[in-house]
């Protein structure tokens, strides 16, 4: 009974390490296609120099491969999607980079400028422009007192002159009233003088 207890185990031990290996075998085998073609070479069987190959296990491959290749063809043609997708996706963001750019720009030239009689004026050259008519206007005006006070200067002459004259013409005129009463007298005197004599 020991024996067979004895062989008992010795066989559990064996299937059970066996069953652990093909386990280990089957966890570490590759399911890519070049581990598949490994597979297929190793379990095939020789035949002189060639290999005999099961043909389920061809058919298995060959739908493997096919099925990779569609795979592999719907992922390239996502990521050719996607990247024609990106592209007008970056397409369109340089076109709004490029309006927002021209909006700034132009929005930047509105700030910097002032409408002034209609057309866009840079804010330094309408500056200049208002500082230049106002130093013009007050020179202008400096000029025009200037020539107001001239003026006034020589009216206040002109009308002490004309005073000063008047004066004199008065004193004149009657300077010469008296040189003719003189003169009438002393002629009445010599006609007196002539008719008497």
């Amino acid at each position: 009974m020991k024996y067979k207890l004895l062989l008992l185990f010795f066989l559990s031990t064996t299937l059970y390490a066996f069953a652990q290996e093909t386990v280990v075998t089957e966890e570490k085998e590759d399911n890519s296609l070049a581990g598949q073609f490994e597979k297929m070479h190793r379990t095939s069987t020789a035949f002189q120099t060639f290999k005999v190959i099961d043909k389920d296990v061809l058919q298995k491959l060959k739908s493997n491969v096919l099925d990779s290749i569609k795979s592999y063809k719907n992922l390239v043609s996502t990521n050719e999607n996607l990247l024609i997708t990106e592209r007008e996706n970056i397409e369109q963001l340089n076109l709004s980079l490029n309006k927002t750019k021209l909006e700034l720009e132009t929005l930047q030239q509105q700030e910097n400028s002032i409408s002034f009689l209609g057309a866009q004026i840079n804010k330094n050259t309408y500056n200049l422009i208002l500082w230049t008519i106002v130093i013009l206007l007050a020179l202008g005006l400096g000029f025009f007192a200037f020539k107001f006070s001239r003026s006034n200067i020589l009216t206040n002459q002109a009308r002490n002159n004309l005073l000063d004259i008047e004066q004199e013409l008065e004193l004149h005129r009657k300077k010469s009233i008296e040189i003719q009463q003189k003169l009438g007298r002393k002629l009445q005197d010599e006609i007196n003088k002539h008719r008497n004599s």
